[in-house]
């Protein structure tokens, strides 16, 4: 079966429906491939935590990251959870030290979170994002 790529959709603002969050919260709906293309509706975490990105240090990152396989049609399943969530979690442990394991429960569940961080470092995208956002931060 195969199924065409959509050409991508607006960016719209989302309202956060969790009982968790004030009723009023409001935020732009996230432009990653997951949610453009992917299995999840429109919306994102509201940033909580001084080392979730910034839309101006996210605008850089979405330049470089690397199209899925599945959206390529090269096999794979299609991702399930927001690549701009997945850094700001892998951003999380880095800043506070903390453990895969103890990844705050308003963030992807951390075996996901393990499973791509390990996948983009096997193929060098982990690295490159950070030279990109050091050449970014120093020369930019």
């Amino acid at each position: 079966m195969s199924k065409s790529v959509p050409t991508g959709r607006p960016v719209a603002l989302a309202v956060h429906t969790d009982p968790g969050l004030a009723s009023t919260a409001v935020t732009l709906a996230c432009d990653c491939y997951v949610h453009l293309y992917g299995a999840i509706g429109p919306g994102r975490r509201a940033p909580r935590y001084p080392s979730d990105m910034t839309d101006a240090e996210w605008a850089v990152v979405r330049a470089a990251m690397p199209v899925p396989a599945w959206l390529e049609g090269r096999g794979e399943r299609p991702e399930v959870h927001c690549h701009r969530e997945m850094i700001d979690a892998v951003r999380y442990l880095v800043d506070n030290g903390a453990k895969w394991r103890s990844l705050p429960t308003d963030l992807p569940y951390w075996r996901a979170v393990y499973d791509f961080f390990r996948r983009w470092r096997r193929h060098g995208y982990v690295r490159e994002l950070g030279q990109r956002c050091r050449w970014r931060t120093c020369c930019g």
